[in-house]
């Protein structure tokens, strides 16, 4: 009876017994369905006639409270589940190169310090990820070198005076071995076997393409040259010690360009498909952009995803056959996505201070692998 004469009383009255508004500007009328059904049949008193009850009026009020609710952001795996399967490549690709683009320092440094795949008391090696440099250049946000206090810190404690030192330097897109020395003493002796060419290491690259011998060096010297035209560039390109005679039938030396500089390079095909391989890249000497040259211009096989080097006189993204995209699962509109698949994969040092030939080597990045179970690729089994 109690709750009879309420709903009467708030059917009759000008008010309503909730917010204490008058029922036209009242919210719980104008966003019930109680407003409608006084529509219908004459206000809300007429409601109580069909049984309606105090629990109906909560579970409504309920029900308005949860609907903004329904509108928020869908989750990631809803989002790629309603989109198409190029949109959800794209995207994959998009977050194994873009994540560590704009961080934090103290988020790249923990990031580096789980990526420590060797430490003892004199040298630190690294699982280098994808699109961070390794020096201050301009234009970067965060580096591995401005991040260097905040690791040291990580491993030794706050109050710790070591510095670490890099190296030798990976390229920003470049994944793989880097090695940070934690003493000067042991930093300068690296130093100097880096320069002496006593450093072995090891890349793996997948190419558009197959290498022809599957086996070889590359022996041809490396110059940085203008591009001019519509976008004007500088790039590494090939200064040949040689060129073909006038009649075709055989080879002349050149006068040396003494700008170039002096690149060696040893390849060995690990496995090849009719339109791709995987390539070990062992540099004799240390010139930048060398790998990515000679893969491009003296063997005729383009790194994926080297958009810089995929052609000469302009800056476009690289053209892939039609195969490649299919099994990659892409466009060639968005090619452009795709990362550099060049990673540094194992490292060898002469010991020194009475240790053993220090060798390490780093598991591929997400994206690698999966571009070579793609493209139906094997990698080497372990050893």
């Amino acid at each position: 009876m109690k709750r009879t004469k309420l709903l009467v009383s708030c059917g009759i009255s000008n008010t309503c017994h909730y917010c204490l508004k008058t029922w036209p500007s009242c919210q719980q009328v104008a966003r019930s369905p109680m407003s409608t059904l006084g529509k219908e049949t004459g206000g809300p008193a007429s409601e109580n006639k069909r049984g309606l009850k105090a629990i109906d009026l909560v579970q409504r009020e309920r029900e308005s409270k949860g609907k903004p609710n329904s509108r928020k952001t869908p989750k990631l795996k809803e989002t790629l589940s309603a989109v198409s399967p190029l949109q959800r490549r794209v995207t994959q690709l998009k977050q194994f190169t873009q994540q560590l683009q704009s961080v934090h320092p103290n988020v790249l440094a923990k990031v580096l310090h789980k990526s420590i795949v060797f430490q003892n008391q004199d040298v630190i090696v690294i699982n280098k990820p994808y699109g961070v440099p390794v020096h201050d250049t301009t234009g970067a946000t965060t580096s591995i070198q401005s991040v260097l206090p905040v690791l040291a810190k990580m491993l030794h404690g706050m109050r710790t005076e070591t510095r670490l030192h890099i190296c030798h330097s990976l390229d920003k897109d470049i994944t793989g071995t880097l090695l940070l020395a934690q003493t000067e003493e042991a930093a300068d002796h690296i130093h100097t076997l880096f320069k002496a060419l006593q450093v072995e290491r090891k890349y793996w690259a997948v190419a558009v393409g197959v290498p022809v011998p599957s086996e070889g060096i590359v022996d041809i010297p490396v110059i940085e040259r203008e591009v001019t035209g519509a976008q004007p560039h500088f790039k590494m390109g090939l200064s040949p010690l040689f060129q073909t005679s006038a009649d075709g039938e055989g080879v002349t030396r050149v006068r040396a360009n003494r700008h170039a500089h002096s690149a060696v390079t040893q390849y060995r095909v690990l496995d090849s498909t009719n339109s791709c391989s995987l390539v070990e890249l062992q540099p004799v000497t240390a010139v930048k952009h060398q790998l990515r040259v000679h893969m491009a211009f003296a063997m005729g096989c383009v790194v994926l995803g080297d958009h810089k080097y995929a052609h000469w006189n302009k800056l476009a993204p690289q053209q892939l056959p039609e195969g490649v995209l299919r099994h990659l699962g892409l466009e060639q509109s968005k090619a452009r996505h795709l990362p550099l698949h060049l990673h540094h994969h194992k490292l060898t040092i002469p010991g020194f201070k009475g240790h053993r030939d220090l060798t390490v080597s780093c598991r591929l990045p997400r994206f690698f692998t999966s571009s070579v179970q793609r493209l139906q690729l094997s990698l080497p089994e372990k050893p």
